[in-house]
């Protein structure tokens, strides 16, 4: 890896030519990027919006690299932030907003709260990635989302490096979703979010297994959700150091109540959740699993055995196996249940 001083930054900022991005991006995938960028702060990144790098290549933000499925050599600037901090903005005897800045790691940010007994986002413990991609990608668990918490996003405008300002409601949350994935894709960079959490709140622990998992505990707290909430990650998630993957690889669909009786009819015990105005999610993983793929091998890739929802690197595998491998796993469930799975991973192509 080769340093390179960039015109009109400073030269103190990390950037390196002809980057592995092998350590970013828990897939594993051994990829290269033309140039790869850190900064520390809004004014750095406003810099770097203003170099010529940056308007003669394309750009691609990440984070933890959590979510990403690269393809190939990245041809252009991969941007990562640094940029750190927690602080209590507002407050009152029962709620507290916290900024946190968008190179914060999600879990440290989840273990400061839980630390201070701030509730909220106790159920999100263990979710890797960083809080930048928080509203981003809506992130979410064990009946939890951050748009319960969000109040708003600060953000830079990649066009001018305006710094801007937006609501939760302007966000536009959605399942695993936000303005920014779809309307906004690209135009903004997310450097600070803030939430709204409760002082010494009572959790949420009628989701799914947490239900089960919490009665291990002499009393529901939110250390002991959180604590909970990780042990139940663990036995089902593979860790990504030791085989490479991006956590549940697809969305789990919402389907019309009449495509929801026809499943039911035909698969009594299919286990479901419901999405009100009279739609339902259906596990994506019970589904590979009818199929037959969970802990199924197809050369250096596998569907998880604990978990099918998990796509594995075995080792030695490139984006294009892991992208076979979900194409038939979706067509299966497309012949079995009629349903298009929709990958929740962001595949990047050089």
């Amino acid at each position: 890896m080769k340093s390179k001083t960039i015109s009109h930054t400073k030269s103190y900022m990390n950037t390196f030519e002809n980057y592995s991005l092998l350590n970013n991006n828990t897939f594993g995938i051994d990829v290269q990027a033309n140039y790869f960028i850190e900064y520390d702060s809004v004014e750095e990144l406003q810099q770097l919006l203003r170099s010529d790098l940056l308007r003669e290549n394309k750009m691609f933000h990440i984070g933890g690299g959590s979510n990403l499925l690269f393809i190939n050599d990245y041809q252009g600037v991969i941007l990562h932030s640094r940029i750190k901090g927690i602080e209590a903005v507002e407050g009152t005897r029962t709620k507290v907003v916290l900024r946190a800045g968008a190179g914060v790691v999600w879990d440290d940010f989840v273990a400061f709260c839980a630390g201070k007994n701030y509730g909220g986002v106790e159920n999100m413990s263990g979710i890797p990635g960083e809080v930048g991609a928080s509203p981003v990608q809506n992130i979410g668990a064990y009946g939890v989302e951050a748009k319960d918490v969000i109040v708003k996003v600060e953000c830079v405008r990649v066009s001018n490096g305006e710094e801007c300002v937006f609501t939760a409601e302007q966000c536009k949350f959605g399942y695993r979703d936000s303005i920014f994935k779809r309307d906004w894709k690209g135009q903004y960079i997310v450097t600070a979010v803030y939430f709204q959490l409760t002082k010494n709140g009572v959790p949420n622990v009628n989701y799914g297994s947490l239900s089960e998992e919490i009665k291990q505990y002499p009393e529901v707290t939110i250390s002991n959700v959180r604590n909970a909430v990780l042990a139940i990650r663990k036995r089902k998630l593979p860790e990504p150091k030791v085989l490479g993957n991006a956590g549940s690889f697809f969305l789990n669909p919402v389907v019309s109540a009449k495509k929801f009786e026809e499943m039911r009819a035909k698969w009594p015990d299919m286990p479901y959740f419901n999405a009100g105005g009279k739609q339902y999610k259906v596990p994506a993983g019970w589904m590979i699993e009818q199929c037959g793929w969970k802990g199924k091998s197809v050369g250096n890739v596998a569907v998880h055995g604990n978990q099918a929802l998990v796509l594995i690197n075995k080792g030695g595998a490139n984006g294009l196996d892991i992208i076979n491998l979900s194409d038939s796993i979706r067509q299966s469930v497309r012949d079995k249940f009629g349903i298009d799975l929709v990958p929740e991973v962001n595949i990047v192509f050089g």
